[in-house]
């Protein structure tokens, strides 16, 4: 006989303990992998139709309504848009516009700003030249035909110089980089008064860029 028997009736309930958790385990998987009856209880009351329209209506509402959306694309647009004025003001490379971006662009930019351009002077004595041409009178109408012809003929020769100097700097200073369009962009600026020219001009003439 050993020292300590084990009694008889603590065997036999831990046995019908385990017996009945693992039949309640074995039922419950059961259920769970057979499909529910329609005509079973679901478990939970059925919500009625206006609570469902409530709960519809307040997940609606959470989302954004087309005119909040309208009006977020606007304030953002309008945002985007003061940032690139104020680029364009102080020459901030981050928020300018695609076609002034780039050390490319920039040093096109200053090579025009360093220098006087006969193009950018065209508003002024296109302005003198056609108060001229309306004077009813022979000699200055003659006149005002001659400086047309003769500002032209300047502005296409300062332009061609132009563009071939700029051309020439920008492959000894950009050897490896897109060069492209970028002397049509400094021509394009030469067109504009100093003072009206877009990014605002960051040398002083003279200065060599």
């Amino acid at each position: 006989m050993p020292p300590n028997p084990v009694p008889l009736g603590f065997v036999f309930r831990s046995r019908a303990k385990d017996e009945k958790a693992a039949t309640a385990a074995k039922a419950s998987l059961t259920d769970s992998n057979q499909p529910r009856d329609p005509q079973a209880p679901k478990g939970r009351p059925t919500p009625k139709r206006s609570e469902a329209q409530g709960q519809r209506r307040s997940v609606a509402n959470t989302s954004m309504t087309r005119k909040e959306a309208a009006k977020r694309q606007r304030d953002e647009r309008r945002a985007q848009m003061e940032k690139q004025r104020q680029a364009l003001a102080g020459g901030d490379e981050r928020y300018l516009p695609v076609r002034d971006k780039g050390p490319v662009r920039k040093f096109a930019r200053d090579f025009i700003d360093s220098r006087f351009n006969v193009a950018e002077f065209f508003l002024p004595m296109a302005v003198v030249i056609l108060v001229l041409s309306m004077v009813r009178v022979g000699a200055l109408q003659s006149i005002a035909l001659l400086l047309w012809l003769v500002v032209i003929v300047l502005i296409v020769l300062d332009s061609i110089a132009t563009g071939v100097r700029l051309k020439k700097r920008l492959a000894e200073r950009f050897p490896d980089q897109s060069r492209k369009g970028a002397v049509a962009y400094a021509l394009m600026r030469s067109l504009q008064m100093r003072r009206l020219r877009l990014p605002k001009p960051q040398v002083k003439r003279g200065e060599r860029p």
